[in-house]
């Protein structure tokens, strides 16, 4: 059973920079895409950012996109978001998630993930 673990959250003040991981053990278990998700108190789960297992990366924000990068490396099975120009309104813990199916276009909707992480918590300050 393929497990994920986030780590890379942490408080800063608005207009800091955080870059979070997230691993897959064991580290030759395959998945297809992957995603970050975000959930901050009192609201929806919402989708981040994707990115297929050919490292294409797709944000569903405009917001985020200009702000955010996310990354793969199939060598250490781990995915990564970048995370500059933080807002308050960017307050939640973030989530990694992975499919193990492959699909021909990455879902951003979180019942087309199988497997998640514990969460990563990030707060930002005014």
């Amino acid at each position: 059973q393929v497990q994920l673990a986030e780590s890379g959250g942490d408080s800063v003040q608005a207009g800091g920079s955080l870059r979070l991981s997230c691993t897959a053990s064991p580290a030759d278990y395959r998945t297809y895409c992957m995603a970050w998700f975000r959930q901050a108190p009192g609201k929806e789960r919402e989708v981040v950012a994707t990115i297929s297992i050919a490292g294409v990366g797709l944000f569903y924000s405009d917001s985020m996109k200009d702000r955010f990068t996310i990354s793969r490396d199939h060598a250490s099975s781990s995915i990564y978001l970048q995370l500059n120009s933080l807002k308050p309104e960017d307050t939640a813990m973030y989530y990694c998630a992975a499919d193990r199916t492959f699909r021909p276009r990455c879902g951003d909707e979180d019942t087309a993930y199988q497997i998640w992480g514990q969460g990563t918590q990030v707060t930002v300050s005014p």
